[in-house]
């Protein structure tokens, strides 16, 4: 079966394409280009069959991942379950199953049967938890092992995989010659970089990138090429270590592109403000505008319980310097696995974030909703209000609590309304000018 690169190289317009096309406001035949070049990808493995089909890139809006999935402290699936309800409820664009728990096919299957939004894996995640179980070990980790894990997760349905291609012994050798503050913080550049070390070997994914190539092609599934060298903390960021990946990963959109593969490159993580443009734009520029995904970034590391407005901040410089899809950090990141009410306010803030770049790039749609939002407020219409606000619930509730019923102005304003006020004047009739 042909992926939607290969299809659209032979101008042919999918159905995924026409779905994508209408919900981004766009002609099919842009999708369709895009998608040959590959500055846009649309994450759709034939075996996800409850899947609407989105697009990931150049042009669209700015999509928002949420991380679900069980731990080993918390292993049970139904909790997960829910935050999936949640994320999509919010307008989750996608979610990535992040589980190590117990069962951990059975999360996954349970998920992917459930989404209509595209879902996401670490392969290299279960691939541990596996080697753990049977050898008693992650260094006792096979090749074969990973790829294995790999070809199940895609046969399952998974639309889009995070592969830690690029964290070669290059990589690994230039961030112990510089020194690093927190290492390696990423859990899939953890593993691997642990196993390198001690087998002193290359990393399998890189070595074997054309066996996951043949993987991904089969079940269109998108590479989402993993930055394992993100940095942890902002005293880390844009170093040799996490340099060297980007390159190696430019390298890897070019081997995926000639097969045809769907290709996101993965992005930093913990940088101060004044060089996100600067990351976006050099990832843009080495990885020949392959659609980039961001964790935050995050622009402090002191705001546990806050990091959501820590990445928020930075997500939204990010997108507007050019990032296309932005994975959500929650209240509870660094502290906890988070919680259904961590699971909301992370989507929420992340998708403020991504509509506060695309009314700066121009994204159809964008500009029109915050002008509507401005009318309705002219207008005193409160329930209009309410219906454009991204999150209408907490909307509803805040002016509920401290508003009486039928209240025309706001609590906060009361008889002093300046809208209200200003309107009695401004909307009388102009009065012709006698020269």
């Amino acid at each position: 079966m042909a992926t939607q690169m290969q299809l659209a190289r032979e101008g042919k317009i999918t159905e995924a394409m026409r779905i994508v096309a209408k919900d981004e406001h766009l002609d099919v035949e842009i999708i369709r280009e895009r998608v040959a070049k590959g500055t846009i990808a649309i994450c759709a493995n034939v075996n996800h069959t409850s899947l609407i089909p989105r697009g990931v890139g150049e042009g669209l809006r700015t999509k928002v991942n949420a991380n679900i999935g069980t731990s080993s402290t918390f292993p049970d699936i139904e909790p997960e379950l829910r935050k999936l309800n949640e994320a999509v409820r919010c307008g989750a664009d996608a979610v990535m199953d992040l589980s190590t728990g117990d069962n951990i096919d059975v999360s996954r299957r349970r998920i992917i049967e459930h989404s209509p939004i595209i879902v996401g894996t670490v392969p290299i995640y279960q691939a541990t938890v596996r080697a753990i179980k049977e050898h008693g070990a992650v260094v006792e980790m096979t090749d074969d092992d990973i790829l294995a894990t790999v070809e199940e997760q895609a046969k399952d349905g998974a639309d889009f995989m995070t592969l830690h291609c690029g964290v070669t012994m290059e990589a690994i050798a230039r961030m112990r010659r510089q020194g690093r503050e927190m290492d390696v913080v990423s859990r899939g550049g953890s593993f691997l970089t642990g196993w390198m070390l001690h087998n002193e070997k290359e990393n399998p994914l890189y070595e074997r990138y054309d066996d996951l190539l043949d993987i991904c092609e089969k079940y269109d599934v998108t590479i989402s090429l993993g930055d394992g060298l993100r940095p942890g903390c902002t005293a880390d960021a844009t170093d040799r270590a996490q340099i060297q990946e980007l390159i190696t990963l430019g390298e890897l959109v070019d081997r995926a592109w000639r097969r045809g593969v769907q290709v996101l490159v993965e992005g930093p993580g913990h940088v101060p403000y004044d060089q996100i443009a600067a990351n976006v734009k050099l990832q843009k520029r080495l990885c020949r505008n392959a659609p980039f995904y961001v964790l935050g970034p995050l622009v402090t590391d002191i705001a546990p319980g806050y990091d959501h407005i820590t990445a928020a901040i930075g997500g939204t410089l990010a997108a507007t310097s050019g990032a296309d899809f932005l994975c959500y950090v929650t209240p509870a990141e660094h502290l906890a696995l988070p919680t259904l009410e961590d699971v909301h306010a992370g989507v929420i803030t992340s998708r403020i974030a991504a509509h506060a770049a695309d009314l700066v790039k121009g994204v159809p749609g964008a500009k029109e909703w915050d002008l509507k939002m401005a009318r309705a407020r002219k207008q005193l219409d409160w329930e209009a209000q309410m219906e454009l606000a991204i999150d209408p619930e907490l909307a509803r509730t805040k002016r509920g609590a401290r508003n009486k019923a039928g209240e025309e102005a706001c609590s906060m304003c009361g008889d002093y309304c300046a809208v209200k006020i200003v309107s009695q004047y401004l909307d009388k009739p102009v009065s012709p000018c006698n020269d």
